[in-house]
């Protein structure tokens, strides 16, 4: 066997899956999915061919004939706790396409299922996070970004219900029993009250990029391209439609700075408060937390980074999650480039500015394993949930923002387009381009300690904090804080929210309890409707233990399920007395059901790491 990827069982010695048509009968009553998956392969293969999968029961495997033959299959009999169970196929001689049926796990790693009180419409909500190994989770795959496909997905959902998915809509009708392919019974595919909304993505993205929604969904028109979806009514559509609504613009800088937009449509769908990330880059659906709605369009600035990974990430993929700062650090460039333009420069320093302190953030948090402060660590044996990080995002901003320094803008802008250009569609790895870095930048090599970057642990000397005279003022007066000068009434008069979160990422964490009661006294910073500001003032008041914080920090970790603001907040109590770490543990017992699989995963290691 020849190992393509870590995470991955895929063996690349074989073709893998080129194409796969889905249908997928969607369970609400058992949190499951039923379904069938025709995959075509990138070459004929006999013999044994093997495929990702996570919690799945196959039903059956068989020859894509008239009639069909069966093909023999066997499931590893103990998951491997991070990769989880290989299928293998013994395929007949020069075998091209072939068909699985299977249904998903309630506890699938990629799904889910929120019941109608869960709910905002009173609907039942079920949505798919992939990244960065789960797609295994909801149909056997080649679950490593270095195998691309295309598909095709039908949804069969209750009739009440919309579906979205990061594809190009077909339409939506009434099931068909050639639907199915034997996903589940004629009488059930075709039961009254069921719908079919059908997909078809026609341009190859990595399995995690596989994305669908189901649920009381409704939308608004932003622009001749992009819309707005969300689950909640009304009232969420409007304050999302007013918080994106320069998402259009946002695309023609985008266009402009990095070249053609590929994927047609750029729509958003905001998800409930249980999704486990800022916003995930699917090609065509972006989706969102409602977090990034914010009332003053600061939260445009996520949606400048998803779009972004258009060019870099959807278009240009890692290959591996080894090299996965080529995605983050790429995005992290290209959405600072566009919030430069549409919102100006000291914006894009204040947005450095923060990511230069979470990077520092994370040399503490990795003090103990410098490995995962490389911007290529050995990741085999980890589970890449587990030491998701900053690094890869900002380390990989500095190393770019390094060589356009280095080089200029002018040249730096012009060898990004031939990069986008030269591997767009393709997945590759840090040695590959590095070596087309050398080729188009001939003597980049003498100028720039690029090994050093690359495989060297920690912040590397050339590294450099951003330079702007809001970003020096601000971190002047977080300076001060020690001393107990608060920041005056006129100095933050013109602060939003990004400012705020500055100031306070950059406070001294040993401070006094009264301190901390006095800023917020004057600032109420911790009920401020911007989580961003929330969290981390709360991430400075509970060492201090300040109890009087401990119901805001309830409220928050049973409010929302985004991963940036749970790991902070269960890591600060875990680290405390026992007291917080009760109170850590009773918080998740009751709130775990409502996360996401993934972010229940990283809470969990957070809390017995910690016990």
């Amino acid at each position: 066997m020849a190992p393509l990827d870590p995470h991955s069982y895929t063996d690349g010695a074989h073709p893998v899956v080129s194409h796969a048509a889905l249908s997928f009968y969607l369970d609400f009553a058992t949190s499951t999915i039923h379904a069938s998956a025709l995959l075509t392969l990138s070459a004929p293969h006999s013999g044994d061919l093997l495929l990702d999968t996570r919690a799945l029961a196959v039903h059956s495997a068989s020859t894509d004939a008239d009639p069909p033959e069966p093909i023999p299959f066997s499931l590893a009999a103990v998951p491997d706790p991070i990769l989880g169970s290989a299928l293998t196929l013994t395929l007949p001689p020069d075998t091209t396409s072939f068909r699985l049926t299977f249904s998903t796990s309630p506890a699938a790693s990629a799904l889910q299922w929120l019941a109608p009180p869960q709910t905002a419409s009173a609907q039942p909500f079920v949505f798919s996070q992939c990244q960065s190994i789960h797609a295994r989770s909801i149909f056997p795959c080649h679950d490593t970004p270095a195998a691309r496909i295309t598909f095709s997905l039908l949804l069969n959902v209750p009739a009440q219900l919309s579906a979205v998915a990061a594809a190009r809509h077909v339409a939506r009708r009434d099931p068909l029993p050639s639907d199915h392919r034997g996903a589940c019974e004629d009488e059930l595919w075709c039961a009254t009250g069921r719908i079919v909304e059908e997909f078809q993505m026609e341009q190859s993205v990595p399995p995690y990029l596989f994305a669908f929604a189901a649920g009381g969904i409704g939308f608004r028109d932003l622009g001749p391209r992009t819309r707005v979806y969300a689950e909640g009514g009304d009232k969420v559509l409007d304050e999302a439609a007013r918080e994106f609504a320069g998402v259009e613009e946002m695309v023609k800088v985008g266009e402009l700075l990095f070249g053609p937009y590929e994927w047609e449509r750029f729509d958003l769908l905001v998800l409930p408060p249980s999704f486990p990330y800022g916003g995930m880059e699917n090609p065509r659906m972006v989706f969102l937390t409602p977090t990034v709605i914010k009332g003053d369009a600061a939260g445009a600035q996520v949606v400048a980074h998803e779009l972004a990974h258009s060019w870099t990430g959807n278009l240009i993929t890692n290959k591996t999650n080894e090299d996965f700062w080529l995605n983050e650090g790429f995005t992290t460039y290209a959405e600072r480039r566009i919030v430069e333009v549409v919102q100006g420069e000291e914006r894009a320093a204040l947005n450095m500015g923060i990511g230069w302190r979470g990077l520092n953030r994370m040399m503490e948090r990795f003090k103990d394993n410098m490995e995962f402060t490389k911007l290529k660590p050995k990741m085999a044996g980890i589970d890449p949930d587990d030491v998701y990080s900053e690094v890869p995002y900002e380390k990989g901003f500095q190393f770019l923002w390094r060589i356009e320094r280095q080089i200029g803008r002018p040249a730096f802008d012009e060898f990004l387009k031939k990069y986008i250009a030269t591997f767009k569609f393709k997945s590759i790895d840090t040695e590959t381009f590095l070596e087309f870095l050398k080729t188009n930048v001939p003597g980049i090599e003498n100028q720039i300690d690029l090994h050093l970057w690359v495989a060297g642990t920690g912040i590397p000397p050339d590294a450099m904090e951003p330079d702007s005279a809001t970003y020096k003022k601000i971190c002047a007066l977080a300076a001060e804080f020690k001393s107990g000068k608060l920041p005056s009434e006129d100095e933050v008069a013109d602060w939003s929210g990004q400012e705020w979160e500055l100031y306070l990422e950059n406070l001294p964490t040993d401070v006094e309890a009264s301190q901390v009661t006095a800023l917020d006294e004057r600032y109420k910073l911790s009920e401020s409707r911007d989580y961003e500001v929330k969290v981390a003032f709360l991430q400075l008041a509970i060492p201090t233990g300040c109890k009087c914080y401990f119901n805001e920090v309830e409220k928050c970790l049973k409010q929302v399920g985004r991963m940036k603001y749970l790991r902070p907040l269960y890591s600060s109590l875990a680290k405390c007395s026992s007291e917080e770490k009760m109170l850590a543990q009773r918080i998740f017992s009751e709130a775990q059901e409502f996360y996401h699989p993934i972010a229940r995963s990283v809470a969990e290691s957070i809390l017995s790491k910690h016990s």
